[in-house]
């Protein structure tokens, strides 16, 4: 098992009159290769949950383990463990700040000790992955669309060889195309390297598009960690959460009230149009 979050709690403001608890008594098992999806509305803990993954939180109360360890121990490093559980943040451009995409991606490894040929060949390999032109190589990254800035955010963190992924909104503000370019590429990457991707996302249709597990927070707490389409079964606990359901699912919904006999379990395009194909004939 490569992560265990074991009855994690964490407090902003302790002490204090504005005292606020982000998560209470979280506990999750992330295997190895696993593609989790995390959701919940504004505020529910998510953020909070990803950054205690590789340490830039520490809980308030409870234990996280990473490979039998804890990530805590006065003995363990965290140094390690950053380049082993890589945090991709939702706006790239609070991780990218070389003079040149090439120069930014070899950030990582260079601080991992590397040598200068070795540094170099893992940030070429990276940025070949995500599928950026070579032409971008050195250029400033600010001067990059935001799809390929996030491209260039994902290979700083490919380039260290990550065993977990964890993305933060890694599609916000990108068009249709953007988003699944984007994710197919998150996608090949896990099938390729068979790592652990954590996917943050505001975007109940591509959660049910690519994830095998979905985490629901909500006020700091689990409420629902299943596999996506029991998850979206739970259509109007979700609804109260704040949250939605993929678009088809409603859409389901809306053909069986007008007086479709069809089924109304299906959370992505492929599976309402077998569904509809099967009523008609």
């Amino acid at each position: 098992m490569a992560l265990i979050l074991d009855h994690v709690t964490y407090e902003y403001g302790r002490g204090t009159e504005l005292l606020v608890r982000a998560l209470n008594d979280v506990n999750l098992v992330i295997p190895d290769g696993q593609f989790i999806g995390l959701i919940g509305h504004t505020g529910s803990g998510k953020s909070t949950l990803v950054q205690h993954l590789n340490g830039l939180l520490a809980p308030t109360s409870g234990h996280i383990y990473y490979n039998g360890e804890d990530i805590h121990d006065k003995d363990f490093s965290r140094r390690r463990l950053r380049s082993k559980v890589g945090l991709v943040f939702q706006y790239p451009e609070h991780q990218l700040f070389e003079t040149d995409v090439f120069t930014d991606v070899c950030f990582g490894p260079k601080n991992l000790g590397l040598d200068r040929k070795e540094t170099e060949l893992r940030a070429y390999e990276a940025l070949k992955q995500v599928g950026l032109p070579d032409d971008c190589f050195y250029q400033p990254p600010f001067d990059l669309s935001g799809g390929q800035k996030r491209r260039v955010a994902i290979a700083g963190v490919l380039a260290m060889k990550p065993e977990v992924l964890v993305l933060d909104e890694p599609t916000a503000g990108l068009d249709p195309r953007g988003r699944d370019e984007i994710l197919g590429l998150v996608a090949s990457i896990r099938e390729e390297q068979n790592i652990t991707v954590i996917l943050v996302s505001h975007s109940m249709d591509d959660v049910a598009e690519y994830v095998d597990r979905v985490v629901v927070m909500n006020k700091g707490s689990v409420c629902f960690d299943d596999t996506p389409k029991r998850v979206f079964a739970h259509r109007e606990e979700l609804e109260k959460m704040g949250l939605s359901v993929p678009q088809v699912t409603d859409i389901m919904h809306a053909l069986k009230k007008a007086g479709w006999d069809v089924g109304t379990d299906a959370i992505t395009i492929e599976e309402a149009k077998e569904e509809i194909l099967r009523r008609l004939k």
